[in-house]
C-alpha cells in the first residue's frame, strides 16, 4: 500500500476520484469506501482516503508487457490528476520520508 498527498487545492473526495479513475480506466466498482478498477497490465487498482492522504494498493497481471507503457502513463495521469504532483515531484517527496 502507498499513501499519496493530496497538493494544496486538490479535492480530497471519493466522487472527483471516482470520476478520474471512470474517465482513464474504464469500469470502477465501489466497495463500501473503495474504488476498485482495472486497465492494462494492473490487474487490480483499489484505491480509497486515509487520514486525509489516497492510499492505493495495484497488482500487475505478469505477460501483459505490451500493454504496460500505456498503463504507467495511465497511471502516472491519473495520481497527477488526483493528487497535484507530478510523477518526478511524488518520487522527491518520498524519498525525503
Amino acid at each position: 500500500m502507498r499513501l499519496y498527498d493530496f497538493k494544496r487545492g486538490h479535492k480530497k473526495d471519493l466522487e472527483g476520484i471516482e470520476a478520474i479513475m471512470k474517465e482513464l480506466f474504464g469500469e470502477v466498482k465501489r466497495e463500501g469506501e473503495h474504488l476498485i478498477a482495472s486497465f492494462g497490465s494492473l490487474k487490480r487498482i483499489e484505491v480509497w482516503l486515509e487520514g486525509g492522504k489516497m492510499a492505493a494498493v495495484t497488482e500487475s497481471e505478469k505477460g501483459k508487457s505490451q500493454d504496460a507503457q500505456e498503463t504507467l502513463k495511465r497511471w502516472n495521469e491519473f495520481l497527477f490528476r488526483v493528487t497535484g504532483y507530478t510523477a518526478k515531484e511524488r518520487k522527491k517527496k518520498m524519498t525525503k520520508t
